[in-house]
């Protein structure tokens, strides 16, 4: 058989060390969180070095054998289960931060490494990788660039894509890309870094990159605010951004029906404000200067009080009341136990939008399932808004209704179908939404390019017909 074939050949090249089979990989999990059924592959690659990607991918792309590359297998989206007759690629060994250059500020790891300890080796020489996501123990820095990972500090570093100088990257035929170089500015023709960053495993794997790092701010001030409606959540929004020095590092929202969801349903969690509001902004602000910083954020807010912008805020005057009023905005990593068949979205629209949009969708819900959940929340200050909805004995057709109803609300708001958590298999088919058909005929052809049989993560990302 082809797979004895291809098996015996990767095999003879890497070992058993290497390749493993059969009762070695009975018990591995080999499909990420995104609910999406996986298949038990062929084999499973663990490879400890570039060559022997290299190596691997060599062989597959002669055989046509098809590749699925796995990470920490956190993402949300199905990009990283394995389908019937694949052979999984786990960069599980690669997971070594081979150099700390404090000169230059970068940092060069193996694309297996845990983003939790990137940040704890950054902040032991005093800098930051801004990076910072709930799944920061288990991801990894190649799966954070496969699928462009934003997180919370989008606002003020942007997406992992600007949090990365040069990176390498094995090919489908085995060639191996890239120069791991430390500068900023490198306009030297296509910037394959760029294309393969957000590219979720379908045009090459991610080996090996030079990380960015930030000074270590000395300060943080956070602050839970009460608002009475969306103008002034976007007024709070343009005042601290054009007031604040050291700029906003998180902006994140709560509706009311998230807010009061999971304090009511999550023990432990303590409510930031005595009395009841129409939004939630937790508000953070990062800088140098501790008596400064906490000085120019105390008399924002005042101010924001004094003219109405809000109406209500609680200052967090220890690290440990900002990590309380974190936790309530952590709480989705509850959601699965409390609402196990729960719809996920995670969408964007322009910031002027979000407040309207957000209410179509929750009216819309609403209106046609009485009685589901629907919580709404999101980094706002990048237009990202999250959308959780639970339907008391959902059937399949409805989990498509709702995506219908909501995913056509996103087209109707020029919105995005994904905004931090790509499209993998999960999204696929609604793609077409956000890209125009040129748009996907375009990606079609780099794709063909660069893999023209189709071997990494076939069937993931582009759709099928457009």
């Amino acid at each position: 058989m082809a797979c004895n074939t291809v098996l015996e050949a990767l095999l003879d090249a890497l070992g058993e060390d290497v390749v493993q089979f059969g009762e070695r990989i009975a018990y591995r999990r080999n499909a990420d969180w995104s609910g999406v059924p996986a298949a038990q592959p062929l084999a499973v690659l663990c490879p400890r070095t570039t060559q022997q990607v290299s190596q691997a991918l060599a062989i597959c792309h002669e055989y046509r054998q098809p590749v699925v590359v796995q990470g920490g297998l956190s993402g949300l989206a199905g990009a990283a289960c394995t389908q019937e007759h694949d052979i999984a690629l786990s960069l599980e060994r690669m997971n070594v931060i081979e150099e700390i250059d404090e000169v230059s500020g970068t940092m060069t790891v193996q694309a297996g490494a845990i983003l939790q300890t990137v940040q704890e080796r950054a902040a032991a020489i005093g800098m930051m990788f801004p990076l910072d996501l709930g799944a920061r123990g288990s991801c990894t820095i190649g799966g954070n660039l496969g699928s462009n990972a934003g997180g919370n500090r989008v606002i003020k570093y942007g997406m992992v894509r600007e949090q990365v100088l040069d990176l390498e990257a094995v090919l489908a035929d085995g060639r191996i890309i890239g120069g791991l170089r430390k500068m900023v500015k490198n306009n030297t023709g296509f910037d394959l870094k760029n294309l393969l960053i957000g590219s979720e495993g379908t045009l090459g794997i991610i080996t090996r990159a030079v990380l960015r790092l930030r000074p270590q701010p000395a300060a943080v001030a956070t602050a839970c605010c009460g608002l009475a409606d969306y103008d002034s959540v976007t007024a709070l929004l343009c005042t601290a951004q054009q007031r604040l020095a050291s700029g906003v590092s998180a902006f994140e929202v709560m509706w009311p029906g998230y807010y009061n969801y999971v304090l009511a349903n999550i023990s432990g969690l303590k409510p930031p404000l005595p009395a009841q509001h129409n939004y939630y902004v937790l508000l953070e602000s990062m800088g140098t200067e501790p008596e400064r910083q906490q000085a120019d954020f105390e008399r924002l807010l005042q101010e924001c009080l004094e003219t109405g912008v809000i109406e209500d805020a609680a200052v967090a005057t220890t690290q440990r009341d900002a990590l309380d009023f974190w936790s309530v905005r952590d709480a989705p990593a509850e959601f699965p136990v409390l609402m196990p068949k729960l719809i996920a979205f995670d969408v964007s629209f322009s910031i002027r939008d979000i407040g309207q949009a957000a209410q179509d969708c929750a009216a819309g819900l609403g209106a046609r399932w009485p009685g589901c959940t629907v919580l709404v929340y999101g980094h706002l200050g990048d237009g990202n808004l999250h959308l959780i909805v639970d339907v008391p004995g959902a059937a399949a057709e409805t989990v498509e209704q709702v995506e219908a109803l909501v995913y056509g609300l996103v087209n109707e708001y020029n919105g995005s179908v994904s905004a931090e958590h790509g499209i993998g298999l999960k999204k696929r088919n609604v793609l077409g939404l956000t890209r125009s058909a040129s748009d996907l005929d375009a990606m079609r052809a780099i794709k063909l390019a660069l893999d023209p049989h189709d071997i990494l993560n076939r069937g993931k990302v582009l759709p099928d017909r457009y």
